[in-house]
């Protein structure tokens, strides 16, 4: 009984009972410091910042789902002599788009190299890609001579020959091709000049305490204008441009994203990524990269790293700022500015 024991004994059981319970409160704090942070509640779950230079916006202005009035990318011919082997096919007289359709080979691809098939369109003489219902007074083919799979080769070339005579033979015509030495070697050139000035650009924001749940990721990314990608645990800013690549891409452990409970995943890195010749300069790519990932890091407690733990302070960022803008001037130079469609194709 308590009143029979001694002050000693007394003494001994508060101690006892206060060290109980500031275990208990230690355990649970360790666990609720060790659980992933979570989405807080939002009354406009929809919110969204501009990620541009400009406007870096802290608040969560209303995102539009309605993407018909947005700008959609100019229609140009595909076939471009600066990086593609390019074919002529003649005919006699017009041959129709149903036919043309018809006649393509059921793979568009020779080796890992596109291929296409264009018309020139009776009605205004241009060329254009082959549809059904128009009539074309010739044809050209091409086959892409290089990318990032690397050069066109002998063997890639031969199989360009041999599509490309198979439809030529299919619609009456008549191809005339270039020679194949020639062009093989303009392959190498162009894929020498590409390997030199092709740049993939990722930032690794690591947790500095609490890991963090996928959901968290998200809402934070979507304030900033990251929207869901097709994969799980990916996220992407659009371009303006309908149809055009993603400014940026955000991603983290597709396993954690597709767990029963993803709010029980914890993750403590994801990465920022930028595919420079896929993004024009005016977009300002690499300013939007930095300041999202510079926000990021701010308001989840992160560390922006270059994915090898280092992490990356203002003199780095300003550095590799000042080197894009030459890969930039030599990809103008070359007529193959980032963002555009040969660009795009060649870095592909």
């Amino acid at each position: 009984m308590l009143d029979s024991m001694s002050p000693l004994q007394m003494s001994l059981v508060a101690i006892g009972a206060l060290t109980l319970v500031a275990v208990m409160l230690y355990n649970y704090w360790m666990s609720r410091k060790n659980e992933p942070r979570q989405a807080e509640p939002q009354l406009d779950p929809s919110g969204s910042a501009d990620v541009s230079p400009d406007n870096m916006a802290h608040t969560d202005p209303v995102m539009s789902d309605d993407f018909s009035n947005l700008p959609q990318p100019e229609r140009k011919p595909q076939l471009d002599a600066l990086i593609d082997v390019i074919a002529t096919i003649e005919v006699d007289q017009p041959v129709s788009g149903d036919a043309a359709l018809a006649a393509l080979p059921a793979t568009r691809r020779v080796g890992t190299k596109p291929f296409h098939v264009e018309g020139c369109s009776e009605l205004n003489g241009e060329w254009e890609a082959l549809v059904a219902g128009r009539r074309y007074s010739g044809f050209q083919a091409g086959v892409q001579l290089a990318n990032r799979m690397g050069a066109l080769n002998n063997i890639e070339f031969s199989e360009f020959v041999v599509k490309t005579q198979a439809f030529a033979d299919a619609v009456g015509g008549a191809a005339n091709f270039s020679d194949m030495l020639d062009e093989v070697a303009r392959a190498r050139e162009l894929d020498q000049f590409a390997n030199d000035h092709d740049a993939q650009l990722s930032f690794t924001l690591c947790a500095i305490a609490s890991a963090w749940s996928p959901g968290y990721i998200q809402q934070h990314a979507a304030r900033l204008g990251f929207v869901a990608g097709v994969i799980p645990g990916r996220m992407v800013l659009p371009s303006p441009v309908v149809g055009l690549p993603p400014i940026l891409s955000l991603a983290f452990d597709t396993q954690a994203a597709m767990a029963d409970d993803p709010a029980l995943s914890a993750i403590r890195e994801f990465s920022l990524s930028l595919d420079v010749p896929q993004i024009a300069r005016e977009d300002q790519p690499f300013e939007r990269l930095r300041e999202a990932a510079r926000l990021l890091s701010e308001h989840m407690d992160g560390v922006v790293t270059d994915g090898n733990g280092q992490i990356l302070g203002h003199e780095v960022l300003d550095q590799i700022a000042m080197d894009l803008q030459q890969l930039y001037n030599a990809l103008d130079a070359r007529e193959l500015s980032a963002g555009s469609q040969q660009a795009r194709r060649l870095f592909s």
